[in-house]
């Protein structure tokens, strides 16, 4: 008995004694603010900070490579505990929330078969997609709601997620795991930027519309008798839902798929009536913002385009100010539109919506005589936009005898061959000059710019050699020395000094290569100066903008492309505005794809475009046909007679709330193919592919 137990207490001893070695051997230093952070986070390992688990969140933070408030399962009184063991400030964070994105559960779309197997959506998917006929649509067994870590997501009668806004973290389980990806994050900003894909659930009018508006929901909120809701909906695409009310051409309603029963639904009136009552009532509906980003903005033009601009930067949460060279903000649509179709009232107060917003307006400022593309970004601003606006509005401030050169050494080609006319075109001595188009003037140009002291002229065509309007032989036979013409070439950015401009990137031969010429002028064919980011160049955050020690190096960037043509590139590419755009609704559409670009530019990201975006190649499942659907008369829009108009002070009164009611009534609120019908004689062939 003694032997044993010595023998036990000696093994032990012996075995402690190893162990206390291998401690000391593999001792791994671990810091103890890890520790401490590790400790203040809630251990959920649901990933939504973007790394493996809270440990690995723990020692980003610590490095700082990830805020105090990165984790989006605790509170701000976490934030705040973490913020307060490190000894720095929290910032604030725009919250994320999932968002379904399908309409129509299994039991009221068009289905394939019957599913009798694993309750898991992902199962299911793997049988041909699912049981929908729709591609894209939400499966309906819950994988979501069961990966939840909060519990966050119930399913609800429509068989379809139901989200719970007050629990959601927006950690993102639930759509890594859904298979159709129909449900999302969302936020304000991701709203803002994001341009409409294949994977997700959108309706004919909506991808009709050149702002991206969710006619459907708003259409819908008006039925249901919430009409602030809808305006706040509108707002979401469009800062100028009273304006628009009036002017639209409406290519929504030639997609509307209620006329394959009768008519297209009114959805542009309704639109109106819910603008309207908005301004009627005198209390402004304003859609969310991001917190405060930090970083300024300057947007040069305060047109439409420009004033949307900086509606959406705003919304991002930038500081944002609007530089307008006339009296007043508006642009065009203070001269081109009759009064009784655009009261000025009307546009007053969309205007007034937009800087309530928090945007910042100077008028009578114009650019390159009060401030300059350089001085602006030396005073603060992170980027600067071009929104100048095209001929037109040059006609309407009455700049048409004066030559303009917005951006530094840029000058349009009309002003350049009117300059024998007396009006005053420089250019600096023994320069080197880039005319970009012009077909057959683009001689003219060249030899234009040798009589001023151009000691090179390079001239660029969109156009391939084949297809070029001006060959090297006409060049030849012109007797020009010094001339070269350079084929399928495009301009991608602009590069300069202070208030000089040093070169221009061209890409040739589509998108295969790019390089860089030295210019001191450039000289552009089209009837408007492009829209253009310009920031300082290698700053890409307010952090990183230095004052410069010498002249301020700029570039100029162009925001990307329309989903439509997101295969051109380069200035003046086919869809971008060559002189003034054709609609006010798509000057709101360019607004917040620059915002979007802007955004992208600052945090140090090319602007770009997702590559599964709605464009000419993508396939979108459509319907051919409707049934079960009973037809239903459009409401007439009310308007005044010739003896009224005086008293009613535009042409067309606006609907009634009756009348607005019964039309978005009318609405199908459609799906991607499915849509509603007469419960009781739902079919099984109502989806017809087309």
């Amino acid at each position: 008995m003694t032997e044993a137990l010595i023998m036990m207490g000696g093994l032990g001893l012996a075995v402690g004694l190893v162990l206390a070695v291998a401690a000391k051997l593999f001792y791994v230093y671990v810091d103890p603010q890890i520790e401490a952070v590790a400790s203040a986070l809630p251990g959920a390992n649901c990933g939504g900070c973007g790394l493996p688990g809270c440990a690995a969140n723990a020692e980003a933070i610590v490095a700082g490579k990830s805020a105090p408030n990165s984790c989006v399962a605790a509170g701000p009184e976490v934030a705040e505990a973490i913020a307060e063991l490190l000894g720095v400030a929290v910032k604030g964070v725009e919250p994320d929330i999932a968002r379904p994105g399908c309409y129509f559960g299994v039991g009221k779309a068009d289905t394939r078969f019957v599913y009798h197997g694993l309750a898991d959506c992902r199962a299911a998917a793997m049988l041909s997609g699912g049981m929908k006929v729709c591609t894209i649509g939400c499966i309906g067994l819950g994988t979501c709601a069961s990966a939840c870590p909060f519990n966050a997501i119930h399913m609800g009668p429509e068989g379809l997620p139901v989200v719970d806004s007050q629990r959601c973290t927006g950690c993102g389980v639930c759509e890594r795991v859904c298979p159709k990806h129909i449900i999302t994050l969302s936020s304000v900003t991701r709203r803002i930027m994001r341009e409409y894909t294949v994977e997700e659930c959108t309706t004919p009018c909506q991808r009709a519309c050149p702002a991206g508006i969710d006619i459907r929901e708003y259409v819908r909120q008006i039925a249901l008798g919430d009409y602030r809701r809808a305006v706040q909906v509108i707002k979401e695409r469009n800062p100028f839902p009273a304006v628009i009310g009036r002017i639209c051409p409406r290519p929504c309603e030639t997609e509307c798929r209620r006329q394959l029963v009768d008519e297209p639904v009114a959805i542009n009136y309704l639109k109106r009536f819910a603008a309207d009552f908005e301004k009627q009532s005198g209390d402004r509906v304003q859609p969310y913002k991001a917190p405060p980003s930090g970083r300024r903005v300057a947007v040069v033009g305060g047109g439409m385009e420009g004033l949307s601009t900086a509606f959406f930067s705003a919304r991002l949460g930038h500081a944002v100010a609007v530089l307008e060279a006339t009296p007043k903000l508006g642009g065009m649509l203070r001269n081109a539109i009759a009064r009784e179709r655009l009261p000025e009232e009307v546009l007053e107060w969309d205007i007034q919506g937009i800087l309530d917003m928090g945007v910042t307006a100077e008028t009578e400022k114009t650019l390159g005589k009060d401030f300059t593309v350089d001085s602006l970004l030396e005073g603060g601003y992170q980027a600067v936009f071009l929104a100048a606006g095209g001929w037109d509005s040059r006609l309407a401030r009455g700049m048409a005898a004066t030559v303009e050169s917005v951006i530094p050494g840029t000058f349009l080609l009309v002003d350049l061959l009117r300059a024998g006319a007396g009006l005053p075109v420089s250019l600096p001595p023994d320069s080197e000059v880039v005319i970009y188009g012009g077909g057959k003037l683009a001689l003219d140009a060249a030899k234009r710019c040798r009589d001023l002291g151009a000691r090179a002229v390079t001239i660029l065509f969109r156009e391939s050699r084949d297809k070029s309007p001006l060959t090297d032989v006409e060049v030849a036979a012109g007797g020009f020395d010094g001339v070269s013409i350079r084929h399928a070439a495009a301009i991608q950015k602009l590069f300069g000094e202070g208030g000089r401009l040093t070169g221009v990137e061209v890409l040739e031969n589509g998108k295969d290569q790019a390089c860089r010429l030295t210019a001191q002028t450039l000289i552009l064919s089209a009837g408007r100066f492009p829209e253009m980011i310009f920031v300082q160049s290698g700053a890409a955050s307010p952090e990183e903008q230095v004052a410069p020690a010498a002249a301020l190096a700029w570039e100029g960037i162009l925001p990307y492309k329309q989903p439509w043509y997101r295969d051109q590139s380069g200035l003046y590419a086919e869809g971008d505005a060559i002189a003034d755009f054709s609609a006010a609704i798509k000057a709101i559409g360019a607004g917040r794809r620059a915002a979007a670009s802007i955004h992208q530019v600052m945090s140090g990201i090319p602007p770009h475009l997702s590559e599964k975006v709605i464009d000419p190649k993508a396939h979108i499942q459509n319907v051919s046909r409707v049934d079960n659907i009973k037809r239903f008369p459009r409401q007439i829009m009310p308007v005044c007679s010739g003896t009224e108009l005086m008293r009613c002070g535009e042409l067309e009164r606006g609907f009634s709330e009756d009348a607005a009611r019964k039309e978005a009534g009318r609405c199908l609120q459609c799906g991607l193919i499915c849509y509603r019908q007469v419960p009781s004689q739902k079919q099984t062939d109502v989806a017809v592919p087309a």
